[in-house]
């Protein structure tokens, strides 16, 4: 997680390099190389990062959308269910569980689009629900809900109740939404000033299910105060 220059940036119909590290698709996987110094905080060096981690996908949902009238911004929910494998040498760390694989493209920054956004994704007996909603920049709000099969195609479905969730300790406010109102945290993952990811023990539509959540608040992430603190958090390379 460095910033660096447009020139340590290569672009290619199946690999996207970004300096020493790289995302690659092999036809059935996505490859991500990763080659990085972790800079925290609070630690004097930098310590290196390097391992694999791959994305295997069960099915691929061909379907994007639109998150503005516009279509400034898309969101491709790419495989809402899939299998990872992590194999890491630097620190030595190997395990393997449940993934999900999206992203958002645009031609303009999340910031010029959106002041907060909160999204969640539960694995579900027959596939998964993506929760997706939050407020764009010029105040208008979106908000749904999309079942996706086992063959990963989509269809959207009735939104479940608001359920309120306690802020982060950066008291950043995150919702979900879950059946009769009612979601728990099992663990925050990332806690920053504008960010938060966490892990909920929820229920929704009649099964128990353990769901990723994320926050986010563009109008934090645009302040002085947290630009300022960023490189901190992110080292940036010259050039």
């Amino acid at each position: 997680m460095t910033e660096r220059p447009h020139s340590a940036v290569v672009q290619e119909r199946d690999t996207l390099a970004i300096g020493p590290s790289s995302v690659r698709w092999t036809g059935e996987a996505l490859e991500i190389r990763i080659e990085e110094r972790d800079k925290r905080v609070g630690i004097p060096w930098r310590r290196r990062v390097r391992g694999t981690v791959r994305v295997h996908p069960e099915a691929l949902n061909p379907v994007g959308y639109a998150l503005d009238p516009a279509a400034r911004h898309i969101w491709h929910c790419l495989a809402p269910r899939a299998r990872i494998e992590v194999e890491m040498d630097q620190p030595g760390l190997k395990w393997g569980g449940r993934a999900y694989l999206d992203s958002n493209r645009g031609t303009e920054s999340l910031e010029e689009g959106f002041d907060v956004w909160h999204w969640s994704r539960a694995h579900m007996p027959e596939g998964a629900v993506v929760c997706y909603e939050g407020k764009r920049s010029d105040g208008s709000r979106f908000a749904s809900a999309i079942r996706f099969d086992r063959q990963c195609l989509p269809q959207r479905d009735e939104l479940p109740l608001t359920a309120p969730l306690p802020n982060t300790l950066w008291q950043m406010k995150r919702k979900t939404r879950a059946d009769r109102g009612h979601a728990g945290v099992i663990r925050t993952w990332e806690d920053a000033p504008f960010y938060a990811r966490s892990t909920l023990s929820s229920r929704l539509y009649g099964e128990q299910v353990v769901a990723v959540q994320e926050s986010l608040d563009m109008r934090r992430f645009t302040s002085p105060i947290v630009q300022f603190m960023l490189p901190y958090r992110m080292p940036r390379t010259s050039g």
